[in-house]
């Protein structure tokens, strides 16, 4: 989806989902990077939506992904109380929309009950574990927050902190400027 050859494109973010013990994170890096080049390092790619129960992140094109956020939004208002049939909704609207299918972007969304990943190939995704990560560093913070999650007194929150950090670390397209929000 994203040539990270390309110095005309921006790209490249880590956004992290951890769920446990009835809390959910979700933590982004602030690096906006244009090519080889940061043009930002305290973005913020964390919000709430709606009424502030649920929280979205997103990877890729900015102003693709304030587009999706914005209809998501208009579709929790259809389906009130009800994110993953929004976000069905949502990424029917994102496959076949002649407009939304150009979008580079993906989403992850929370609520108190459930993580989802949004693509722009019509894909919604539940995780099995709780756990999921997006962007250029997201396999990194996937791979730091599954081994973090196995100590007990770590909580969702420092799970998100500790795995952002360590993403940080590895991917020279993420910073360790992080938001986190959560539930």
């Amino acid at each position: 989806m994203f040539d990270h050859n390309d110095p005309n494109k921006i790209y490249g973010t880590t956004i992290l989902s951890v769920r446990k013990n009835n809390q959910v994170a979700i933590a982004g890096d602030g690096q906006v990077s244009l090519g080889n080049t940061v043009l930002k390092s305290n973005a913020r790619k964390i919000r709430k939506l709606g009424d502030g129960s649920i929280i979205g992140g997103f990877a890729g094109a900015t102003a693709d992904a304030f587009t999706l956020f914005e209809r998501l939004e208009s579709k929790l208002e259809q389906y009130p109380g009800q994110l993953m049939r929004a976000c069905v909704e949502l990424a029917k609207d994102w496959r076949t929309d002649k407009y939304l299918r150009r979008l580079e972007a993906m989403m992850i969304v929370v609520d108190k009950n459930i993580t989802l990943v949004l693509t722009g190939t019509g894909d919604v995704v539940e995780p099995e574990d709780g756990i999921i990560g997006i962007g250029s560093g997201g396999n990194y913070a996937l791979s730091a927050a599954r081994a973090l999650a196995t100590v007990d007194t770590l909580s969702a929150k420092e799970i998100a902190e500790k795995s952002l950090k360590i993403a940080a670390q590895l991917c020279v397209f993420t910073n360790d400027n992080i938001i986190i929000e959560t539930l």
